[in-house]
């Protein structure tokens, strides 16, 4: 129909065009292109599946009525449409198609987690959170997990990057710029989304370079003399090609030398020795948890009642501002920017009253994961996965910097406390030792002295198994303090 209309303007012979299934209410946008062709005799006469007009004035009346009926009815669909999806969007059901990682469901007219693609972009947040992937590499490790877009080809960047930006797994539905609390499932965890969002923040500027070197240890640390960023470069001698570290100096003058990044991955494998412990601790630590655990359930009706009095609270404050908007009280901004606030706080609740039940307490899970990345640590230290390596050393390491060659970083609580508690073994065995040597122990009927190693060995086993429970203890008063 738009040709049409196009060509009328024309200064052509009146012609005769032929409209099939077409309805007056798809012409109202050219009613008055429409009316004004007939005026100059460019259109003759206009003829519909069910009526028609002639170019006289009550035809024109007509048109012009019929165009208005038109208008109405278009608009009147549109509120209507409008009106559905803000009743949707009330009851927290998603307006539209499923977004990747869910699948609708007819029958409760609302979204719900897909079991193997939501694990999957749970997987996908976790891994991009720790820095282990670009959008393109991240878009590689998705199709080998099967993940690819119509064509067969990986997903593409800009894809990638929606997905990550978008608050819905988190449970939450943007439509025009405002927030509702949606009813289905998160599948991504609020800690681990905003770590997703900094990352991406920290990538808003790339650099302009195509090609991508392999120095796994960039952007780790900083200048310990003059504050700059650390860089790295290649360079060629002795037969080989080795990878340096060194400042970029481009703050002021510097006086700091290259460092190898062998020696670079020595020394933070030494640092994270002093944080890791063996098969041994690890499996104690966590069946000492799974007491807990069991023992605190008993404050789980506590606990849920004290979440169920700030998810009112929430709504209250809630209904308080949409109260405020609708008087004219707030300006339409800062209501927006308000209600996202008092969403995603409900939203947290909500998700942290149904985790409950399966993580019991708030610090069970942090507890969990100190020991899993203290165990993780032990087997890092012995391997050459430089990546893994920088990964954990920016989890457990603050105020990371680079002087005189060497690596300087403290470790964050709780891990600053297993340096304090691994040297109590080796100095309480070697007390059992000078104790045993001091005290005899009395000669075996063959006259052979054998109840010193015997006794030795009891007190090494006693002060391993106190400084094990004395580190769990202290790791746990930390996690209660600072649980959520």
């Amino acid at each position: 129909m738009r040709e049409r209309v196009s060509l009328c303007k024309k200064s052509c012979p009146p012609a005769l065009f032929q409209l099939r299934r077409v309805n007056i209410s798809e012409l109202n946008r050219k009613g008055g292109q429409i009316i004004y062709s007939i005026d100059i005799g460019k259109i003759v006469s206009l003829r519909f599946p069910t009526f028609w007009f002639e170019p006289t004035p009550q035809g024109l009346f007509m048109l012009q009525v019929a165009f208005g009926q038109s208008k109405y009815y278009s608009d009147n669909l549109s509120e209507n449409v409008k009106r559905g999806i803000r009743q949707k969007l009330r009851r927290g059901e998603w307006p539209g198609l499923a977004p990747f990682g869910y699948v609708n469901n007819p029958k409760t007219r609302t979204i719900e987690p897909e079991p193997t693609k939501s694990r999957c972009v749970t997987k996908a947040f976790e891994e991009f959170s720790q820095g282990r992937h670009t959008l393109e590499s991240l878009g590689q490790r998705l199709s080998f997990w099967g993940v690819v877009s119509k064509t067969g080809k990986p997903i593409c960047k800009a894809t990638l990057q929606r997905m990550l930006t978008n608050p819905v797994y988190l449970g939450i539905i943007k439509h025009n710029g405002e927030s509702y609390e949606g009813g289905f499932p998160a599948i991504v965890s609020r800690a681990t989304f905003e770590a997703v969002q900094k990352v991406l923040k920290q990538r808003a500027r790339p650099r302009k370079s195509k090609k991508r070197h392999n120095f796994p240890f960039v952007g780790l640390f900083t200048c310990g003399e003059c504050g700059g960023a650390i860089t790295a470069q290649f360079a060629h001698g002795h037969g080989g090609t080795y990878r340096y570290y060194r400042c970029t100096k481009k703050l002021c003058k510097c006086s700091q030398r290259y460092l190898r990044e062998d020696l670079l991955a020595d020394q933070l494998k030494s640092r994270l020795q002093n944080v890791a412990f063996g098969d041994d601790w690890a499996e104690k630590m966590k069946a000492q948890v799974d007491v807990w655990e069991k023992d605190n359930a008993q404050s789980a009706q506590s606990f849920a009642q004290n979440l169920d009095e700030k998810i009112k609270e929430a709504e209250t404050k809630l209904d308080k501002l949409v109260n405020a908007f609708l008087d004219g009280s707030i300006e339409k901004e800062t209501y927006l920017v308000k209600k996202d606030e008092l969403i995603k706080t409900k939203t947290d609740l909500n998700k942290r009253k149904s985790d409950f039940g399966r993580k019991g307490n708030n610090w069970i899970e942090p507890l969990r994961d100190w020991i899993n990345t203290a165990h993780h640590a032990e087997k890092l230290a012995l391997s050459n996965d430089f990546y893994e390596i920088k990964s954990l050393t920016e989890k457990i390491g603050t105020n990371r910097r680079l002087l005189s060659r060497k690596t300087e970083f403290e470790f964050v609580r709780p891990y600053d406390l297993i340096p304090k508690y691994l040297p109590a073994v080796a100095e309480k065995a070697q007390e059992g030792r000078t104790f045993c040597k001091e005290k005899p122990a009395p000669a075996s009927p063959c006259g052979i002295n054998s109840g010193g190693a015997s006794e030795q060995s009891n007190l090494s086993e006693f002060s391993k198994c106190l400084t094990w429970s004395q580190l769990l203890n202290a790791a746990r008063t930390f996690f209660e303090r600072n649980s959520d």
